[in-house]
């Protein structure tokens, strides 16, 4: 009859450590942008007053991988940068997530060429597909949200067998219609 009887089998400090930390990890997030095309200008859309992605505790851009917790690919990949991008990748701390960004970063787009990457996930694991090409503002926001839901839920990435962190591979479906051109087209 005592304080064992009133916490439960997990434990109530390391469960509610547990919240805190994945509550402050997901409102911290530390975008690393690796824009090389359209997709960027889209980013950079996405950074501005306009959508405000510091709603979403992501504003703090930064340009070294030691300090940011999510790499965003944003544009096509040519072989020559492939390199780069993995460095880059092995030099964010963990945990870490990624973003694929636009048609191009995830299959390589309109771009079926010798010198472009068919998608930078044979190369590093992403969590999160954005399609579009070019994404709208709202798509990339809603694949940090997804983010933020992985990081509430898990926590840290799962690991495989081998020890190298598992992709989640989660493609987010368009939530954008276009709508119909006002003016007909006509001879008259």
């Amino acid at each position: 009859m005592g304080i064992e009887a009133a916490i439960s089998a997990e434990g109530f400090l390391t469960t509610q450590l547990k919240r805190v930390i994945n509550w402050s990890r997901r409102n911290s997030l530390w975008p690393m942008p690796f824009a090389t095309a359209c997709c960027g200008i889209e980013l950079m859309a996405t950074a501005s007053s306009r959508y405000d992605l510091a709603r979403f505790g992501a504003e703090v851009m930064r340009f070294s991988p030691r300090q940011s917790d999510l790499l965003i690919v944003a544009g096509r990949i040519s072989i020559k940068t492939m390199p780069v991008l993995q460095r880059i990748y092995q030099q964010m701390t963990e945990p870490k997530w990624v973003i694929s960004m636009g048609a191009c970063a995830s299959t390589g787009g309109v771009f079926d060429t010798y010198a472009v990457v068919q998608g930078c996930d044979q190369f590093i694991p992403v969590d999160v597909y954005v399609p579009g090409c070019p994404p709208r503002p709202e798509q990339l926001i809603e694949g940090v949200m997804a983010i933020q839901r992985i990081i509430d839920q898990e926590g840290i990435p799962p690991k495989g067998p081998d020890g190298r962190r598992v992709p989640l591979g989660i493609a987010l479906q368009p939530t954008h219609v276009p709508s119909a051109q006002p003016v007909p087209l006509g001879l008259g």
